[in-house]
Protein backbone atom coordinates (compact mmCIF):
# COMPACT_ATOMS: atom_id res chain seq x y z
CA UNK A 1 0.00 0.00 0.00
CA UNK A 2 1.63 3.37 -0.98
CA UNK A 3 1.86 5.72 1.67
CA UNK A 4 -0.96 8.29 0.27
CA UNK A 5 -2.87 5.91 0.87
CA UNK A 6 -2.55 5.08 4.40
CA UNK A 7 -5.67 6.69 6.72
CA UNK A 8 -4.80 9.27 8.82
CA UNK A 9 -3.12 8.65 12.37
CA UNK A 10 -3.85 10.29 15.28
CA UNK A 11 -1.38 11.36 18.21
CA UNK A 12 -2.15 8.23 20.02
CA UNK A 13 -1.78 6.16 16.56
CA UNK A 14 -5.20 5.55 15.71
CA UNK A 15 -7.50 6.14 12.61
CA UNK A 16 -8.77 9.73 12.76
CA UNK A 17 -12.29 9.83 10.63
CA UNK A 18 -12.41 12.58 8.00
CA UNK A 19 -14.21 15.50 8.51
CA UNK A 20 -16.64 15.36 5.80
CA UNK A 21 -17.35 12.02 7.76
CA UNK A 22 -18.43 13.71 11.25
CA UNK A 23 -20.71 16.05 9.40
CA UNK A 24 -22.58 13.92 6.98
CA UNK A 25 -24.37 12.34 9.91
CA UNK A 26 -28.02 12.71 9.55
CA UNK A 27 -28.28 13.80 13.36
CA UNK A 28 -25.45 16.00 13.50
CA UNK A 29 -28.13 19.30 13.57
CA UNK A 30 -29.72 17.75 16.57
CA UNK A 31 -25.86 18.61 18.45
CA UNK A 32 -26.21 22.59 17.93
CA UNK A 33 -27.14 24.66 20.50
CA UNK A 34 -29.10 26.94 17.85
CA UNK A 35 -31.05 23.75 17.53
CA UNK A 36 -31.77 22.75 20.64
CA UNK A 37 -32.82 25.96 21.24
CA UNK A 38 -35.43 26.06 19.02
CA UNK A 39 -36.55 23.17 20.01
CA UNK A 40 -36.90 24.10 23.21
CA UNK A 41 -38.70 27.03 22.89
CA UNK A 42 -40.83 25.47 20.01
CA UNK A 43 -44.10 25.31 22.85
CA UNK A 44 -44.07 28.83 23.03
CA UNK A 45 -43.78 30.08 19.76
CA UNK A 46 -46.84 27.15 19.12
CA UNK A 47 -48.79 28.74 22.48
CA UNK A 48 -48.18 32.13 20.12
CA UNK A 49 -49.58 30.72 17.17
CA UNK A 50 -52.22 29.33 18.61
CA UNK A 51 -53.00 32.43 21.01
CA UNK A 52 -52.14 35.25 19.56
CA UNK A 53 -51.55 34.88 15.77
CA UNK A 54 -54.73 32.81 15.00
CA UNK A 55 -57.09 35.23 16.95
CA UNK A 56 -55.41 38.35 15.18
CA UNK A 57 -56.17 36.37 11.55
CA UNK A 58 -59.39 36.16 12.64
CA UNK A 59 -59.92 39.51 13.69
CA UNK A 60 -59.00 40.78 10.39
CA UNK A 61 -61.42 38.08 8.70
CA UNK A 62 -63.61 39.94 11.00
CA UNK A 63 -63.59 43.22 10.58
CA UNK A 64 -64.50 42.36 6.68
CA UNK A 65 -68.10 41.24 7.61
CA UNK A 66 -71.73 43.27 8.31
CA UNK A 67 -73.07 43.09 11.54
CA UNK A 68 -74.71 39.84 10.97
CA UNK A 69 -71.44 38.33 9.68
CA UNK A 70 -73.21 36.84 6.58
CA UNK A 71 -72.07 39.60 3.82
CA UNK A 72 -68.17 40.93 2.60
CA UNK A 73 -68.23 44.35 3.27
CA UNK A 74 -64.13 45.09 2.97
CA UNK A 75 -63.61 48.24 4.89
CA UNK A 76 -66.58 49.51 4.99
CA UNK A 77 -66.73 48.91 9.27
CA UNK A 78 -63.18 50.96 9.03
CA UNK A 79 -64.22 54.23 6.36
CA UNK A 80 -67.97 53.93 9.06
CA UNK A 81 -65.32 54.60 12.02
CA UNK A 82 -63.54 57.58 10.37
CA UNK A 83 -66.97 59.31 10.28
CA UNK A 84 -67.63 59.12 13.99
CA UNK A 85 -66.65 61.74 16.57
CA UNK A 86 -66.44 59.39 19.29
CA UNK A 87 -64.07 56.74 17.32
CA UNK A 88 -61.10 60.05 17.25
CA UNK A 89 -61.80 61.06 20.52
CA UNK A 90 -61.16 57.45 21.31
CA UNK A 91 -58.03 57.70 19.65
CA UNK A 92 -56.88 61.03 21.03
CA UNK A 93 -57.68 59.83 24.70
CA UNK A 94 -55.96 56.07 23.94
CA UNK A 95 -53.25 58.09 22.99
CA UNK A 96 -53.30 60.92 26.25
CA UNK A 97 -53.77 58.02 28.60
CA UNK A 98 -50.87 55.64 27.32
CA UNK A 99 -48.44 58.37 26.94
CA UNK A 100 -48.88 60.27 30.15
CA UNK A 101 -49.60 56.82 32.56
CA UNK A 102 -45.79 55.41 30.56
CA UNK A 103 -44.56 58.66 31.81
CA UNK A 104 -45.25 58.76 35.45
CA UNK A 105 -44.70 55.22 35.79
CA UNK A 106 -41.09 55.55 34.34
CA UNK A 107 -40.43 58.67 36.51
CA UNK A 108 -42.06 56.99 39.74
CA UNK A 109 -40.39 53.63 38.84
CA UNK A 110 -36.93 55.77 38.18
CA UNK A 111 -37.04 57.53 41.22
CA UNK A 112 -38.15 54.41 43.49
CA UNK A 113 -35.31 52.13 41.79
CA UNK A 114 -32.96 55.21 42.89
CA UNK A 115 -34.48 55.13 46.55
CA UNK A 116 -34.33 51.39 47.01
CA UNK A 117 -30.95 50.78 45.46
CA UNK A 118 -29.14 52.94 48.14
CA UNK A 119 -31.47 51.32 50.80
CA UNK A 120 -28.51 49.04 53.11
CA UNK A 121 -28.56 45.72 51.75
CA UNK A 122 -30.57 44.14 54.62
CA UNK A 123 -33.36 45.97 54.25
CA UNK A 124 -34.12 46.20 50.29
CA UNK A 125 -35.86 42.82 49.90
CA UNK A 126 -38.68 44.54 52.44
CA UNK A 127 -38.62 47.72 50.80
CA UNK A 128 -39.37 45.67 47.37
CA UNK A 129 -41.54 43.45 48.59
CA UNK A 130 -43.48 46.14 50.04
CA UNK A 131 -43.15 48.42 46.50
CA UNK A 132 -44.05 45.43 44.45
CA UNK A 133 -47.58 44.83 45.94
CA UNK A 134 -49.58 47.19 43.64
CA UNK A 135 -47.96 45.00 40.82
CA UNK A 136 -48.23 41.68 42.74
CA UNK A 137 -52.31 42.39 43.55
CA UNK A 138 -54.68 41.55 40.49
CA UNK A 139 -55.81 45.01 38.72
CA UNK A 140 -59.10 44.57 38.65
CA UNK A 141 -59.37 43.75 42.16
CA UNK A 142 -57.51 46.53 43.26
CA UNK A 143 -59.53 49.05 41.03
CA UNK A 144 -62.34 47.81 43.27
CA UNK A 145 -61.01 49.25 46.21
CA UNK A 146 -59.73 52.18 44.24
CA UNK A 147 -63.62 52.91 43.20
CA UNK A 148 -64.75 52.47 46.89
CA UNK A 149 -61.57 55.47 47.44
CA UNK A 150 -63.63 57.20 44.62
CA UNK A 151 -67.13 57.15 45.54
CA UNK A 152 -69.47 60.29 45.54
CA UNK A 153 -70.94 59.15 49.00
CA UNK A 154 -68.13 57.68 50.99
CA UNK A 155 -65.35 59.10 49.50
CA UNK A 156 -62.33 58.46 51.54
CA UNK A 157 -60.41 61.30 49.18
CA UNK A 158 -63.36 63.57 49.73
CA UNK A 159 -63.53 63.17 53.67
CA UNK A 160 -60.09 63.74 53.86
CA UNK A 161 -60.60 67.30 51.76
CA UNK A 162 -63.70 68.62 53.32
CA UNK A 163 -61.64 68.02 56.78
CA UNK A 164 -59.21 70.79 55.22
CA UNK A 165 -62.41 73.14 54.53
CA UNK A 166 -62.36 71.98 50.84
CA UNK A 167 -65.45 70.82 48.82
CA UNK A 168 -65.55 67.17 47.58
CA UNK A 169 -64.73 66.37 43.91
CA UNK A 170 -66.60 64.55 41.66
CA UNK A 171 -64.19 61.66 41.14
CA UNK A 172 -65.68 59.95 38.64
CA UNK A 173 -68.59 62.32 37.53
CA UNK A 174 -66.57 64.68 36.09
CA UNK A 175 -64.72 64.08 32.76
CA UNK A 176 -61.30 65.63 33.75
CA UNK A 177 -61.44 63.89 37.18
CA UNK A 178 -62.20 60.89 35.77
CA UNK A 179 -59.60 60.62 33.49
CA UNK A 180 -57.35 61.91 35.91
CA UNK A 181 -58.50 58.76 37.95
CA UNK A 182 -57.95 56.28 35.30
CA UNK A 183 -54.84 57.82 34.67
CA UNK A 184 -53.63 57.54 38.75
CA UNK A 185 -54.50 53.89 39.12
CA UNK A 186 -52.95 52.68 36.28
CA UNK A 187 -49.84 54.74 37.33
CA UNK A 188 -50.43 53.12 41.02
CA UNK A 189 -50.10 49.70 39.35
CA UNK A 190 -47.31 49.80 36.68
CA UNK A 191 -45.20 51.17 38.45
CA UNK A 192 -43.21 48.92 40.50
CA UNK A 193 -42.91 47.23 36.94
CA UNK A 194 -40.32 49.96 36.26
CA UNK A 195 -38.76 49.72 39.45
CA UNK A 196 -37.86 46.18 39.53
CA UNK A 197 -36.50 46.58 35.44
CA UNK A 198 -34.60 49.62 36.58
CA UNK A 199 -33.40 48.36 39.96
CA UNK A 200 -31.55 45.24 38.12
CA UNK A 201 -30.35 48.07 35.77
CA UNK A 202 -28.85 50.14 38.23
CA UNK A 203 -27.06 46.41 39.96
CA UNK A 204 -25.46 46.34 36.61
CA UNK A 205 -23.28 49.66 36.11
CA UNK A 206 -20.09 49.18 37.64
CA UNK A 207 -19.50 50.72 40.94
CA UNK A 208 -15.73 52.18 39.34
CA UNK A 209 -17.00 54.37 37.23
CA UNK A 210 -19.04 56.14 39.92
CA UNK A 211 -15.42 56.50 42.12
CA UNK A 212 -14.09 57.23 38.57
CA UNK A 213 -16.88 60.06 38.54
CA UNK A 214 -16.30 61.37 42.47
CA UNK A 215 -12.55 61.46 41.94
CA UNK A 216 -12.85 64.27 39.31
CA UNK A 217 -15.27 65.67 40.85
CA UNK A 218 -18.59 65.34 39.66
CA UNK A 219 -21.66 65.93 41.53
CA UNK A 220 -24.71 63.78 41.69
CA UNK A 221 -26.65 65.10 38.51
CA UNK A 222 -23.29 64.84 36.64
CA UNK A 223 -23.35 61.43 37.74
CA UNK A 224 -26.72 60.65 36.86
CA UNK A 225 -26.72 62.18 33.25
CA UNK A 226 -23.47 60.49 31.93
CA UNK A 227 -23.09 57.75 33.53
CA UNK A 228 -26.49 56.40 35.22
CA UNK A 229 -29.32 57.01 32.41
CA UNK A 230 -26.31 56.06 29.43
CA UNK A 231 -26.13 52.64 30.98
CA UNK A 232 -29.77 52.12 31.38
CA UNK A 233 -31.07 53.79 27.97
CA UNK A 234 -31.52 50.41 26.97
CA UNK A 235 -33.71 49.33 29.37
CA UNK A 236 -35.48 52.09 30.04
CA UNK A 237 -36.33 52.25 26.14
CA UNK A 238 -37.42 48.35 26.37
CA UNK A 239 -39.46 48.72 29.50
CA UNK A 240 -41.42 51.82 27.88
CA UNK A 241 -42.16 50.10 24.89
CA UNK A 242 -43.14 47.11 26.93
CA UNK A 243 -45.37 49.14 29.29
CA UNK A 244 -46.86 51.37 26.38
CA UNK A 245 -48.03 48.23 24.75
CA UNK A 246 -49.96 46.87 28.58
CA UNK A 247 -51.17 50.28 28.48
CA UNK A 248 -52.32 51.16 25.58
CA UNK A 249 -54.29 47.75 25.06
CA UNK A 250 -55.82 47.78 29.22
CA UNK A 251 -59.08 46.90 29.71
CA UNK A 252 -59.82 46.05 33.18
CA UNK A 253 -58.62 49.51 35.02
CA UNK A 254 -61.10 51.87 32.60
CA UNK A 255 -64.02 49.07 32.66
CA UNK A 256 -64.16 48.82 36.70
CA UNK A 257 -63.60 52.23 37.36
CA UNK A 258 -65.31 54.44 34.74
CA UNK A 259 -66.60 51.81 32.41
CA UNK A 260 -65.99 54.68 29.91
CA UNK A 261 -68.21 57.20 31.45
CA UNK A 262 -69.47 59.67 31.90
CA UNK A 263 -70.52 60.17 28.44
CA UNK A 264 -67.53 57.73 26.76
CA UNK A 265 -64.92 60.50 28.29
CA UNK A 266 -62.62 58.15 29.51
CA UNK A 267 -63.08 55.03 26.57
CA UNK A 268 -60.19 53.63 25.44
CA UNK A 269 -59.72 51.43 22.60
CA UNK A 270 -60.04 48.34 24.43
CA UNK A 271 -63.60 49.63 26.53
CA UNK A 272 -64.96 51.22 23.59
CA UNK A 273 -64.18 47.62 21.44
CA UNK A 274 -65.89 45.75 24.33
CA UNK A 275 -68.65 48.30 23.72
CA UNK A 276 -69.45 47.79 20.89
CA UNK A 277 -68.75 44.11 20.01
CA UNK A 278 -70.41 43.14 22.70
CA UNK A 279 -72.56 45.09 24.75
CA UNK A 280 -74.01 46.55 21.32
CA UNK A 281 -73.68 42.78 19.53
CA UNK A 282 -71.41 44.23 16.51
CA UNK A 283 -68.64 41.57 16.80
CA UNK A 284 -67.42 43.21 13.21
CA UNK A 285 -67.27 46.85 14.14
CA UNK A 286 -65.82 45.88 17.55
CA UNK A 287 -62.71 44.12 16.03
CA UNK A 288 -62.51 47.07 13.70
CA UNK A 289 -61.82 49.12 16.29
CA UNK A 290 -59.51 46.35 18.48
CA UNK A 291 -57.44 46.58 14.85
CA UNK A 292 -56.57 50.12 15.24
CA UNK A 293 -54.20 49.69 18.13
CA UNK A 294 -52.18 47.98 15.67
CA UNK A 295 -50.72 50.59 13.46
CA UNK A 296 -50.40 52.94 16.41
CA UNK A 297 -48.61 50.65 18.56
CA UNK A 298 -46.55 49.11 15.23
CA UNK A 299 -45.14 53.19 14.56
CA UNK A 300 -44.19 53.46 18.74
CA UNK A 301 -42.37 50.33 18.77
CA UNK A 302 -40.43 50.93 14.94
CA UNK A 303 -39.33 54.54 16.53
CA UNK A 304 -37.99 53.02 19.73
CA UNK A 305 -36.22 50.11 18.66
CA UNK A 306 -34.74 51.95 15.60
CA UNK A 307 -33.12 54.09 18.71
CA UNK A 308 -32.48 51.23 20.48
CA UNK A 309 -30.34 50.04 17.50
CA UNK A 310 -29.08 53.14 16.19
CA UNK A 311 -27.41 53.77 19.73
CA UNK A 312 -26.21 49.65 19.42
CA UNK A 313 -24.10 50.64 16.46
CA UNK A 314 -22.83 53.72 17.28
CA UNK A 315 -21.52 51.66 20.94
Amino acid sequence: MSETAAPAAGASGGVRRPATARRSSPFAFLKRKSTIAFLMALPLILVIVVMVLYPAIYSLNLATLNKSMERFVGFGNFTFLFKRETFWMVVQQSVVFAVSAVFFKALIGFFLAHFVNNVPAKGQRKWRGMLLVPWVIPPAMSTLAWLWLFDPSYSAFNWVLERFGFDGISWLGDPNWARFAVILVNVWVGSPFFLIMYLAALKSVPEQLYEAASIDGANWWQKLWYITLPMMRNIIAITALFSLIVTFANFDIVRVLTAGGPIDKTHVFATWAFQIGIESSDLPLGAAVSLFMFPILAIAAIFILRDITRRGNEA
